[in-house]
């Protein structure tokens, strides 16, 4: 069975930013022993460098392997050039155990809102067109609209082709982050989860700061 632990926006540089936090969570995933970690974006605050450096080093004591999308914030200030030479490529394949992961890039340079584009859509379906036992589908920005969070604003322009797609493809689940509020949703045989965000001082109130778990075992 692979375990994979999904947590997103840490926004390391922010004012509302809680390192005790931030350490708590180290300990939960490294007590979890997850197969991998992934993280859906908002590493940082304003995409500054620095901001970047302090993330890495918060997840270097992290055991598992972690792999990460931008979001929105990390593409401010060029901090999607940073993202690159600190953290590694912003779209990328990966497979653990039998699970295939295909990660996309749903930032745009200093804008809140989010796409995918047409033009990766033929790369993600080569992605998905293998056998796996799970299918994983990362991106920042939520597809759907999160309760609980006010008037909806900054979904990805092209959700509606992309979860097409993604069905099409036979995702099984899909991980974003964005909205600050974890939310689980079945959609026909696909899970769509959105993570809250995890070091920081709105998040105090939630049962577990490292938000959800996937085993390719439960969601089958």
């Amino acid at each position: 069975m692979v375990t994979i632990a999904h947590i997103s926006d840490p926004h390391v540089g922010s004012p509302f930013f809680v390192p005790n936090l931030m350490n708590r969570v180290i300990v939960e995933l490294n007590e979890m022993e997850p197969d991998a970690v992934i993280c859906t974006g908002d590493l940082t605050n304003e995409g500054y460098r620095q901001e970047y450096k302090n993330c890495v080093a918060y997840f270097s004591r992290i055991r598992p392997p972690v792999h990460v999308v931008p979001g929105n914030h990390d593409a401010r200030n060029v901090g999607y050039l940073h993202f690159e030479e600190l953290i590694g490529p912003r779209h990328w394949i990966e497979d653990i155990g039998g699970v295939r992961v295909v990660a996309v890039d749903s930032s745009e340079p200093d804008l809140n809102e989010g796409q995918i584009g047409r033009e990766r859509y033929d790369w993600i379906r080569e992605g998905f067109n293998v056998p796996a036992e799970l299918k994983v589908f990362v991106l920042h920005h939520h597809l759907l609209p999160v309760p609980g969070t006010g008037r909806e604003r900054s979904v990805v322009m092209d959700a509606g082709d992309l979860l097409e797609l993604l069905a099409t493809c036979g995702v099984h689940v899909v991980l974003s982050g964005h909205k600050h509020v974890p939310y689980v949703w079945r959609l026909e045989n696909m899970y769509i989860a959105n993570a809250g965000t995890v070091p920081r001082s709105a998040c105090v109130a939630t049962p577990s700061p490292a938000t959800t778990c996937w085993s390719s075992r439960a969601t089958r």
